[in-house]
């Protein structure tokens, strides 16, 4: 299995090429918040069950810095929560599990800072720390936002399920 995606192919997940039709998709730009992925395996990390290494390059003209705070340009918070529930998902698709990815929740976020047009690098490390893999499928991760380096923010418990069509899905 492959251990790092270009962008390229991220947009053909997002599309249903990489996996395949029926498998787990990536979000489309501009929701798609990382450019690659760096790093995945499926026995590191803190607990062994995984980690997942991604970057977002980070310009001025960024569609959310225009309209999050005019004049006061800063990342939104869910934003970045978003992309590691992304980064979720991509990995139980990435393992081959069926069905399409749904956020499930968090257990913690705490923010110590935030990104701005000046940060030129977001990278964000997650590590698996449990991983279901019955009727339900599901991964639980913990994660951490770095923009140039500098810790921003974590989230601890990110939860996010596998589901058929037609099953019954979180609303």
């Amino acid at each position: 299995m492959a251990e790092s995606f270009s962008h390229d192919q991220l947009i053909a997940s997002a599309e249903g090429r990489l996996f395949g039709p029926d498998a787990g998709r990536l979000p489309l730009p501009p929701m798609l918040m990382f450019d690659r992925i760096t790093h995945i395996d499926s026995d590191g990390g803190a607990h062994g069950l995984g980690r997942i290494e991604a970057e977002l390059d980070v310009q001025p003209g960024l569609w959310f810095f225009d309209c999050h705070f005019r004049g006061d340009p800063v990342m939104p918070g869910c934003l970045g929560l978003d992309a590691m529930w992304q980064l979720i998902g991509f990995y139980l698709t990435w393992l081959r599990l069926p069905g399409r990815g749904r956020a499930l929740g968090a257990g913690e976020v705490k923010f110590t800072g935030e990104v701005g047009p000046g940060v030129k690098l977001v990278r964000y490390e997650i590590d698996i720390a449990r991983l279901i893999k019955r009727k339900l499928k599901m991964a639980i991760g913990n994660a951490r936002l770095l923009a140039d380096g500098k810790e921003i923010f974590i989230a601890k418990d990110l939860r996010v399920g596998l589901f058929m069509r037609g099953e019954d899905e979180p609303s």
